[in-house]
């Protein structure tokens, strides 16, 4: 282990001094040992293996381990210390305003679960006059309010709702329509840009009256979907299917301003074919917590109604909801910037001419970029490269880069990109890609792939 591996260790070693006990005694005593020149190369005794193993989370073995966080692949703390990080893994990592934390602090509150909070309920006025719906409500999470859309919709028992399949109510959100709302989801083939195929949709709707059969009281939409816009007039062949057959449509748009930058249009142009829609605030829009959903008074008392046994009455709720008004009148009009951050990272990749990395430019239509990984390369690796900072990049590239992106499949990642994400870094990030291009390009490959079971520089 050398000087500056040794050094850059101890350096993020020394907070888990102020963790738990045995998070204390593991820093403690790899401390003592580092400083003393002990290396890590080879397996640990059975002490340090225990504790380093509760620590991390997993057994160490040959050094020490990259840390998984769930979902997200991180880099842990020690590649961390020094350098440029870029978080492009989604748009849910945005900070809230000053703006936003002027207006929560200095918001009207009252109760929302007795007789109302006055920011919140200015919140769904405002929402529904611009959506040209009759009311709307807020709620926690885009999955509570596509969860209390589902089961406004869907009131009987033996109820079914169409879907795409790889759509983020079946894919994300834990089958909550079956395992609490008792509503089957039956999934339809989803194109790459989002579209659910008419004909398979239309083939999919239990039409008859049979008891044998569940009845299909919903279709479910997507807008954006991995950042590609549903059209206007692809919406309006689903609307009229849909009435053909006296089914409602639900819209899930959690990136439903991104949708309505990338169209030209107002919010009310993109909804006016659905009978519900779900937003959320927390996503481009930058707000801490909070989505909402619109539909008609019916409804919404329905939702309402839901969204109290799901446990989404928040009481103060307009401290939040004064965020979304800030991001409503303020973080809308900036957007497009994180449209063009996003076109202007595939168009690099494409000039790069990277034998590992590229993209498809007229793939992307609003904030997201999926990078295909033309190589085999496992995407866990890729990111893992890519959050580290390896020897010799400093000197290449003039600072190191801790690029956090997201695994979006097999073969391929996804960059989101939102107000924490200047266009200068779009610059650095197209550096980090071309640096690991040609680290997974050159002779080391595999010395640089294997070398990650180890600490990294």
């Amino acid at each position: 282990m050398n000087s500056q591996m040794r050094k850059l260790l101890l350096s993020n070693l020394q907070p888990l001094l102020c963790m738990k006990t045995f998070h204390r005694t593991a820093a403690a005593c790899l401390i003592h040992d580092i400083s003393c020149g002990k290396s890590y190369d080879q397996p640990c005794d059975r002490k340090h293996q225990r504790w380093l193993t509760r620590c991390s989370g997993k057994p160490i073995h040959g050094g020490l381990t990259q840390m998984e966080n769930k979902r997200y692949f991180s880099c842990t703390a020690n590649t961390m210390s020094s350098g440029r990080v870029i978080d492009i893994r989604s748009d849910t990592f945005t900070k809230p305003t000053p703006e936003m934390y002027k207006a929560m602090m200095n918001a009207e509150l009252g109760d929302d679960v007795y007789d109302g909070d006055p920011t919140a309920e200015k919140l769904q006025d405002t929402v529904a006059k611009m959506m040209k719906k009759e009311a709307a409500l807020f709620v926690p999470t885009g999955t509570m309010g596509n969860l209390v859309s589902i089961m406004a919709h869907c009131q009987g028992r033996g109820e079914e709702v169409l879907l795409g399949e790889e759509c983020h109510i079946l894919v994300w959100e834990q089958a909550g329509i079956s395992q609490i709302a008792n509503v089957n989801a039956r999934a339809v083939k989803t194109s790459p840009d989002g579209k659910l195929c008419l004909k398979d949709l239309e083939a999919k709707i239990r039409w008859r009256s049979d008891p044998h059969w569940p009845i299909t009281r919903l279709i479910c939409l997507e807008n954006t979907f991995s950042g590609r816009v549903l059209p206007l007039n692809y919406l309006k062949q689903v609307r009229e299917l849909a009435d053909k057959y006296n089914v409602k449509i639900h819209l899930d748009g959690a990136r439903l301003m991104n949708a309505v930058v990338a169209l030209g249009t107002t919010p009310d142009a993109v909804v006016q074919y659905c009978d519900s829609v779900s937003m959320c605030f927390s996503k481009g829009l930058g707000c801490p917590v909070g989505s909402i959903v619109a539909g008609d008074k019916d409804f919404i008392a329905r939702a309402l109604r839901h969204r109290k046994v799901l446990g989404g009455g928040m009481r103060q709720s307009g401290i939040l909801a004064a965020a979304a008004l800030v991001a409503l009148d303020k973080s809308v009009a900036r957007l497009h910037v994180d449209h063009d951050n996003a076109k202007k990272l595939a168009k690099g990749l494409v000039d790069m001419k990277s034998p590992i990395f590229t993209a498809d430019p007229q793939a992307v239509e609003t904030n997201m970029v999926i990078i295909q990984i033309q190589d085999g390369t496992n995407p866990m690796t890729v990111c893992q490269l890519l959050g580290n900072a390896h020897e010799g990049e400093e000197a290449a590239l003039g600072q190191p880069v801790h690029m956090k992106i997201f695994p979006f499949n097999g073969s391929s990642l996804r960059g989101t990109f939102h107000q924490d994400v200047s266009t200068d870094d779009v610059d650095w990030i197209l550096k980090k890609l071309k640096f690991v291009s040609d680290l997974l390009s050159g002779s080391e490959r595999e010395a640089v792939i294997n070398g990650l079971t180890k600490l990294s520089l």
